[in-house]
């Protein structure tokens, strides 16, 4: 598992990320590739951008419940997944715009470092470690990045 907090890590990330360009095509799945860097930025945008409602007590526990293993644990995501309501991206994205909010929270996330994220408070899962913090961030962006062959 790649590790977030690390540089050298994100700099591999943002290596893959800036092969990507506005034709690039998915191996699997139906994002566009500005979609795709969209739905990426979501993860981030529920840490740092007071924009998404918090779930209700009842979808908050079902999450930590049912999902949050698959999310937070260490084996891959499948192809093909379903994700959840906010995820999901319609309509055109601006590609340059979301490529670069992409990578600055990447390079943000990377120097707030581990420490930040020890038993910081997810919106759907409650408290997590920065191991959990780490495999979220890392698994989400290797998954869609090898969707789109980078």
């Amino acid at each position: 598992m790649q590790n977030i907090f690390s540089k050298e890590d994100c700099d591999v990330f943002i290596n893959r990320i800036d092969q990507l360009n506005l034709d690039s095509q998915p191996l699997w799945g139906k994002m566009s590739v500005d979609q795709m860097l969209a739905h990426c930025n979501v993860t981030y945008e529920m840490v740092y951008d007071n924009i998404h409602p918090k779930p209700n007590f009842l979808i908050k526990l079902l999450l930590k419940f049912l999902a949050k293993n698959k999310i937070v644990g260490e084996k891959p995501y499948p192809r093909n997944l379903s994700t959840a309501p906010q995820f999901i991206i319609k309509g055109d994205c601006n590609f340059e715009l979301e490529k670069n909010r992409l990578i600055s929270y990447i390079i943000k996330t990377q120097e707030l470092g581990e420490n930040e994220f020890e038993g910081k408070e997810s919106l759907s899962f409650g408290k997590l470690t920065s191991k959990e913090w780490n495999n979220m961030f890392a698994k989400h962006l290797d998954h869609h990045l090898l969707q789109f062959g980078v």
